[in-house]
């Protein structure tokens, strides 16, 4: 079932409930005020049968022992005219005394609890509602008292048929059922018809979705619809959202050429000396030796290359580092002796050195801190200068590297960091170099919710720096270290 389906159900449902209960309580609210007037109707009658009661009603008669006793008289009921309604006149005993001419020959009999009343009931009275020769009719009927001594001398009751009202009980339940299954008719075709007008941006944002699915070409964009409401929020977002793909997508591609680049090289070199040791190179020492070495060279060019990628890939999957105290004057120092045996001809010291500690992953700081001294090293010549540096600066602690190299263009500083980026290949000064060691750095400084930044001018030198926070609370302990796999990348 469609959207558009369920929404016209639901709102439908909803509609009838709240038609149903707006129905039903007009429905009893007539008819309450109906049966009150029809009993307001029976009360005003009996309150004038009664004046006419007690203006001449009564008749003097003795009895044989020479009382005299007030017995009532039928005819008095006569001068009582009201159309509508019909007066009886009953004894004590309940025969019927008196009526009205508007009876029709009908026996309206009083009823026999009715016969049970007393004095004291004579503003409650006793109703009744039964029906006689098909008609309902609603009747009250109360006890008349000798005001004097309280005595009843008979019951009065007044009936009223309830034909207008039964009648105006029915009339209004077809107009309530004929009017609201209009309303409901009227209701669901208004609501398919907004709903599939309100839905329509949206059908065509799948459809746009779909091709650009269908297409593969994430560089397409859904149309975004002039109105400032949720739907163009929602176009805003998918759209977002493809550009976000659409960057990872092409980033996922270039990353794949790029690895697939770079393990090229060391496999086909690797694969050229196996051929040479194949065509008698074994026969001869130097060469196999010469190979040999080679080989070994490009090996250890790929486990490196695998254990940064390893790295990086972990990175990207959010594992988190191990949370321990390091010492990063101690880290500076000790990676200041292990540099000093690549320096070659470049002067390697140290800056400033202030006394600070954090909490972090103390292997990759180091690791991150090395890939920085190594790649100072290699853009720098002979007689140059790489400067070891750790401050406190506010909030922050930086571990600086600058060197005194050939610098960095100011076109390439943006994409410094990115994977298998390499401003000019011919800057190495040591061949291998995979361009993951700068990657590396800003993402270990991420990791520890800081940050790498870089400043260079061309012929004049760079300053790498690696931003961490002090106060920032330990992350959970991993139980996956990757200690070895760091050494691995530094053996």
């Amino acid at each position: 079932m469609s959207f558009r389906a369920r929404l016209t159900i639901i709102y439908t449902g909803f509609f009838t409930l709240a038609l149903l209960l707006l129905g039903c309580g007009i429905y009893f609210s007539v008819r309450q005020s109906l049966y009150t007037g029809v009993q307001r109707d029976l009360w005003a009658a009996t309150q004038q049968v009664r004046r006419i009661f007690n203006a001449g009603g009564l008749e003097p008669i003795r009895t044989p022992t020479g009382e005299l006793r007030l017995f009532l008289r039928g005819e008095f009921i006569q001068i009582f005219n009201n159309p509508n309604l019909v007066a009886q006149i009953f004894r004590p005993n309940g025969e019927l005394i008196d009526s009205t001419p508007n009876l029709g020959g009908r026996s309206l009999p009083i009823p026999e609890d009715a016969l049970k009343m007393t004095s004291s009931d004579v503003s409650s009275g006793y109703r009744l509602v039964r029906e006689v020769d098909d008609m309902r009719l609603e009747s009250f009927i109360t006890p008349l008292v000798i005001e004097g001594n309280q005595q009843v001398v008979g019951f009065l009751q007044i009936s009223r048929p309830l034909r207008d009202v039964d009648r105006t009980l029915g009339t209004l339940t077809w107009i309530l059922v004929g009017g609201g299954a209009i309303a409901l008719l009227i209701t669901a075709a208004g609501t398919a018809l907004i709903a599939g007008r309100v839905l329509q941006p949206i059908d065509q944002i799948t459809r746009t979705a779909q091709g650009i699915v269908h297409a593969e070409d994430l560089a397409q964009r859904v149309a975004v619809p002039p109105q400032q409401d949720e739907l163009q929020r929602l176009t805003v977002t998918i759209n977002d959202l493809l550009a976000r793909l659409d960057s990872l997508f092409t980033a996922q591609r270039r990353f794949v050429a790029d690895v697939s680049h770079e393990l090229r090289t060391p496999l086909a070199a690797m694969q050229g000396n196996l051929e040479i040791l194949d065509r008698g190179g074994l026969a001869h020492h130097d060469i196999a030796t010469e190979t040999v070495t080679d080989m070994r060279r490009e090996t250890a060019r790929l486990i490196r290359m695998v254990n940064d990628l390893l790295l990086l890939a972990q990175s990207d999957a959010r594992v988190q580092l191990r949370s321990e105290p390091v010492e990063l004057d101690t880290l500076l120092l000790e990676v200041f002796r292990e540099l000093r045996l690549l320096t070659q001809g470049v002067n390697l010291r140290l800056g400033a050195e202030d006394q600070i500690t954090v909490s972090g992953d103390r292997d990759r700081l180091k690791q991150a801190l090395l890939n920085l001294g190594v790649n100072a090293l290699q853009y720098t010549a002979t007689g140059g200068y790489v400067t070891l540096s750790l401050e406190r600066c506010g909030d922050y602690a930086c571990l600086s590297v600058a060197d005194s190299g050939i610098g960095i263009a100011e076109a390439d500083l943006p994409h410094i960091f990115e994977r298998f980026f390499r401003a000019d290949q011919s800057r190495s000064r040591y061949s291998g170099g995979a361009g993951l060691g700068l990657s590396i750095v800003q993402r270990v400084a991420e990791a520890h919710h800081g940050h790498a930044t870089v400043a260079s001018i061309v012929g004049r030198g760079s300053t790498f720096a690696i931003w961490l926070p002090l106060n920032v609370p330990p992350a959970p302990t991993t139980p996956k270290s990757t200690s070895d796999l760091v050494q691995a990348g530094n053996s």
